[in-house]
C-alpha cells in the first residue's frame, strides 16, 4: 500500500534527483499537492461529521477547525425559532442554524476538510490510500518545479487532470442514483429511507 515514505521514495526515483536539498523541500511538493487535492476532488472521502452543541436562542455557532466547504446550505430569511434543521456558513468562523432553537440540542456539522497531512510520523491518509496517483502527479509537478523542468511539467499536469477527472466520475458514481432505492434530489447525503413512502 503507498504511503509516505512510499511517495518520496517514488518522486526521487522519477526525478532520479537524490540530492539532499531536494530531499529537504520534498515535504513542501506533498503539502502543496494535499491542498490542490483538496480543493479539486468532490469526494465523499473529504467529508468530516462533527458534533455540536447548538445553545438556546442562539442562531450561530462557530465552526469546527479546518472546514474548507460548509455541505448543508440555505438562505436565512426567518427569526422563527423550533427544532434547528438547517445549516450554513456565515463567515469563516461562523455558521448560522435555522430555526433558533428554543433550547438547547446536539448538532452534526457536515463539511469538507483536508485530510492530516502526510509526513513520516503520519505515513498514511486518504490520498495515500485512494488517489496516490494524482497525490503522486500533483507532487511531480512541484518537484519539476523546484529543479526548473519546464518541459516535464505538462506531462505530469495532463497526468494530474486525468486522475482528478476519473476521482471526479468516481465520486459521482457514488452519488448517483440507479432507481434502486430513493435518492435525495439534492444530491447530498441520502435523508430519505427506504420504504417510509
Amino acid at each position: 500500500m503507498a504511503s509516505y515514505t512510499y511517495l518520496v521514495d517514488d518522486i526521487i526515483e522519477s526525478t532520479e534527483n537524490d540530492n539532499s536539498d531536494f530531499a529537504s523541500a520534498i515535504p513542501k511538493f506533498v503539502n502543496r499537492a494535499e491542498l490542490r487535492l483538496t480543493t479539486d476532488l468532490d469526494d465523499y472521502g473529504l467529508v468530516t461529521y462533527t458534533s455540536v452543541a447548538i445553545p438556546s436562542g442562539n442562531n450561530k455557532i462557530t465552526l469546527p477547525a479546518g472546514p474548507r466547504i460548509i455541505k448543508n446550505d440555505y438562505w436565512s430569511v426567518s427569526a422563527s425559532t423550533g427544532t434547528p434543521e438547517y445549516y450554513a456558513r456565515r463567515d469563516n468562523t461562523t455558521i448560522l442554524i435555522a430555526p433558533t432553537p428554543v433550547s438547547t440540542v446536539d448538532g452534526i456539522v457536515a463539511h469538507v476538510s483536508r485530510p492530516t497531512a502526510l509526513t513520516t510520523a503520519t505515513p498514511n491518509n486518504y490520498f495515500t490510500d485512494f488517489c496516490y496517483n494524482a497525490l503522486y502527479n500533483a507532487s511531480m509537478v512541484e518537484a519539476l518545479l523546484f529543479m526548473k523542468n519546464y518541459e516535464a511539467i505538462s506531462v505530469y499536469e495532463s497526468r494530474y487532470k486525468e486522475d482528478v477527472l476519473a476521482l471526479r466520475n468516481q465520486a459521482r458514481r457514488t452519488r448517483r442514483d440507479d432507481m434502486e432505492s430513493p435518492a435525495n434530489p439534492a444530491g447530498g447525503d441520502n435523508a430519505i429511507l427506504q420504504g417510509s413512502l
